[in-house]
């Protein structure tokens, strides 16, 4: 029977790419040494002489640039915000821990006086009092100290000031800003999660304030400016795919999406995004989950080839691990204060199985073995409402849980995306503070995952870690916390499955293993360009390597002044 040649590729030309290697993420060839590329799709991979078949057959051009590099698929994190670093990069960091940005460079404060000199030099930079208070992003008592209310009217009585916390859920403010948001002690009051001595609002009791500051954050110019900044550090990082996990965050979903969408197509982004509605921007509306699932249907009728919603669905199950609001069982916490639900676990409940019988995918922000009980407990009541086969329901973060809970996740056939940097931050401090050294040292687990043979991916959460999946594999892979302590090293991953994490099984999370993750004939060109080899600088070296740039569809994307690579600059 011979072929419907109308249903045959037509290929007006085939680009093959050289490399000094190619790391293919497919076991039946792990490597190969020449890559063809047409249409946006991978045709063949190989050597030159296996692609001659290709090439006798098709007007082709070899572009040798790669011949000294290394190509990987292009990389994956599976749970980021756009909106959270275009928000955050509009304003100078300090945070515990080093960050290097498109926007500065800016060193940690891990004491309060450090803090509180860096922080009135910034506070001395800024000159756009008329349309915005001084903000600053990292904020964190456990380093910081008692830096609220009080404190910054002492520091700065005469200007709004506006601390945002390093979990981005919480803001605390002194008597200008205020004045600024228009707040009065009755109406705090009447507001959940706020202390009005303090200035202090988490949770959803900051979800009003941040509303307020919406027309300045998302003013076309500063956000459009922080959408470009998310995107040059997806671009030097090496990512060409990413999961965003919570569209609406800021109140208005529709314009995020539309925003976000006219970013990436008007600076080429070499990124695809694919957006997550999320519990918290539908209940903050007063909205049923009947009514969610209609927006998010209609929604989806708007995507393009970069921005996209496809069927994914996020519950915002226990508060912020930074603040301390994770809903841990027993013992809880070391100080005796309590977690948080971000919503009664009935309505999370309804939410989920909406969802679930429509097809969609969930994802939970877990990060508490508490809140892990009561998302598995919702996958295992919604397989006996109506059961599903690879539902892939994913908990996200997995700052702790137990053995237990794993093999239970297994028995489910649920996946994990994990922030393997909670471990690299937290992990001392939390032990100390908050958790005990058993428990804290044995945050994020993924040793466990691996010899249960449990898919699961790293992800960022930026500015929760470095938009950088190599930084993020380096944790996984040697569990040094910043302190440059081992904790737990048995629950270490290999090397090999670091990489997975951050390739195929990544894109196993987002279902689109078919497209994307490996580099295989018939996926999208997406290409990684390293000058090294992650199997040859090991462990130790994951960090380091530096990123040449991206193909992102065939199209090449090399990153200008390379030096500047996005990410913690960890020593």
């Amino acid at each position: 029977m011979s072929s419907n040649s109308s249903t045959q590729p037509k290929f007006d030309k085939i680009t093959v790419f050289p490399a000094r290697k190619i790391i293919t993420m497919c076991d039946a060839m792990p490597t190969a040494q020449a890559v063809a590329v047409g249409n946006g799709k991978i045709i063949s991979v190989g050597t030159m002489d296996s692609l001659k078949p290709w090439l006798e057959r098709y007007p082709h051009e070899i572009d040798d640039r790669f011949v000294d590099k290394i190509l990987m698929p292009g990389l994956i994190d599976p749970h980021v915000h756009p909106s959270l670093p275009a928000v955050t990069t509009q304003f100078p960091f300090i945070a515990p821990d080093d960050w290097l940005l498109p926007t500065g460079k800016f060193p940690g404060a891990t004491t309060p006086e450090a803090y509180v000199e860096r922080l009135k030099e910034l506070y001395a930079q800024h000159t756009d009092w008329d349309n915005i208070p001084f903000i600053c992003w990292g904020f964190h008592p456990l380093w910081h100290g008692e830096q609220y209310r009080p404190q910054l009217n002492e520091l700065f009585p005469d200007k709004p000031v506006i601390l945002w916390h390093r979990s981005f859920h919480e803001l605390i403010c002194n008597d200008e800003a205020l004045k600024w948001f228009d707040l009065t002690e009755e109406e705090v009051k009447r507001m959940p999660e706020t202390n009005w001595e303090k200035g202090h609002f988490w949770e959803n009791g900051a979800q009003p304030l941040v509303v307020k500051l919406s027309p300045c954050l998302f003013d076309p110019k500063r956000y459009g400016k922080g959408v470009e900044t998310f995107f040059a550090m997806a671009h030097q990082g090496g990512i060409t795919s990413c999961l965003d996990m919570g569209i609406g965050i800021f109140g208005d979903a529709v314009g995020e999406i539309n925003l976000i969408r006219q970013i990436a197509d008007s600076v080429n982004a070499p990124c695809r995004v694919v957006l997550t509605p999320t519990t918290v921007d539908f209940l903050a509306r007063g909205l049923k989950s009947s009514q969610a699932l209609e927006q998010v249907e209609e929604w989806s009728k708007t995507n393009s080839r970069r921005v996209m919603l496809d069927r994914h669905f996020k519950l915002q199950v226990d508060g912020a691990i930074f603040g301390g609001l994770s809903q841990y069982g027993f013992p809880g916490y070391l100080d005796g204060h309590a977690g948080m639900w971000m919503a009664p676990p009935e309505v999370l409940f309804e939410f989920a199985e909406t969802f679930w019988k429509a097809g969609y995918q969930l994802h939970a922000h877990i990060n508490g073995d508490l809140s892990a009980d009561l998302f598995i407990d919702i996958i295992r009541r919604l397989q006996e409402i109506k059961p599903r086969f690879g539902h892939r329901a994913t908990l996200e973060h997995f700052a702790f849980t137990h053995e237990d809970q794993s093999r239970q996740m297994q028995e489910l056939g649920m996946l994990v995306s994990a922030n393997p940097y909670y471990h690299y931050i937290l992990s001392d401090i939390f032990s100390n503070e908050w958790l005990g050294s058993d428990r804290g040292a044995q945050m994020v687990r993924l040793g466990s995952l691996e010899r249960l043979g449990i898919p699961f991916a790293l992800h960022s959460d930026c500015p929760m870690a470095p938009l950088s999946p190599l930084t993020l594999a380096w944790t996984a892979v040697n569990r040094v916390t910043i302190n440059g302590n081992l904790n737990s090293p048995e629950e270490r991953i290999s090397l090999h499955q670091a990489l997975r994490a951050i390739t195929i099984d990544a894109a196993w999370i987002l279902r689109k293993e078919n497209e994307i993750g490996s580099i295989r004939a018939g996926k999208m060109a997406d290409f990684a360009v390293l000058e090294a080899d992650p199997y040859e600088v090991g462990a130790e070296g994951l960090k380091d390597i530096p990123i040449w740039g991206v193909v992102f569809e065939g199209e090449v994307h090399p990153v200008h002044g390379r030096t500047d690579t996005i990410k913690s600059f960890i020593d």
